[in-house]
């Protein structure tokens, strides 16, 4: 009975199923685009896995699997969108300001994975897409807004770098799939898609900054040797 339960129970899991939500689904974008978003995201992706591997101290790798783990449960919130669409919240804010954008990179691939495979969220042949899109310009963005802001306002910095970080990737995410689809032209193929996500997902980085800034000042209290370690200032 047990066996049975569990079988049901990894059926369940591992049945793929639609998901209308900003990662690019499988197989959606044209073999050109794909590709070349992989080769985009990949020397991102391997800096930041050679960071990881030279983190030798123990809480900080805790850090990073917290990081991890923030992405991917804020990235999996699909919330309807009035467009009939969906959107969700980034996470990748807060491990950019920890560990910078290209350990980011690597977590964001690891996640968006894991989505893909578990989830039916995403996809593999649009990975390198996505990881472009939340794992790359997203995290730099919200790193490059926090390195700037940090010594003014912390709090407003890591608010800040959190609410561009989301909203950046949706940008980009627009923007990937205008150039794949423009036949009425990449500006009008740009607004189009980029007003489908808009409306909810304004209030959704508001709620990813807020969100983070509250972790960043329990981690701050918290962790204060490990901050001290990745010169978190």
């Amino acid at each position: 009975m047990k066996n049975k339960k569990l079988i049901l129970f990894l059926i369940l899991i591992l049945l793929p199923k639609c998901a209308y939500a900003m990662h690019i689904g499988e197989g959606f974008l044209p073999p050109f685009w794909a590709a070349l978003y992989y080769i985009l995201m990949l020397p991102f992706v391997i800096k930041g896995a050679i960071k990881i591997k030279r983190a030798d101290n123990k809480d900080v790798k805790m850090l990073m699997a917290l990081s991890g783990a923030f992405i991917f449960l804020l990235s999996a919130l699909k919330l309807p969108s009035v467009t009939g669409s969906c959107s969700h919240p980034t996470g990748t804010g807060l491990a950019a300001i920890l560990f910078g954008p290209f350990v980011t990179s690597f977590l964001s691939m690891i996640v968006l994975i894991f989505q893909a495979l578990l989830l039916a969220h995403g996809g593999i042949t649009t990975l390198g897409a996505n990881t472009f899109s939340m794992g790359v310009v997203g995290p730099f963005v919200a790193f490059i807004i926090y390195k700037f802001l940090k010594n003014k306002n912390k709090s407003l910095a890591v608010f800040l770098a959190a609410f561009f970080g989301d909203f950046t990737t949706y940008i980009i995410t627009s923007i990937q799939l205008a150039l794949a689809f423009n036949k009425a032209g990449f500006i009008g193929a740009f607004i189009k898609f980029v007003s489908i996500f808009a409306i909810t997902q304004i209030p959704l980085a508001i709620m990813e900054g807020i969100l983070t800034v509250v972790i960043f000042e329990y981690i701050e209290r918290h962790s204060s040797e490990e901050m001290k370690i990745l010169e978190v200032k």
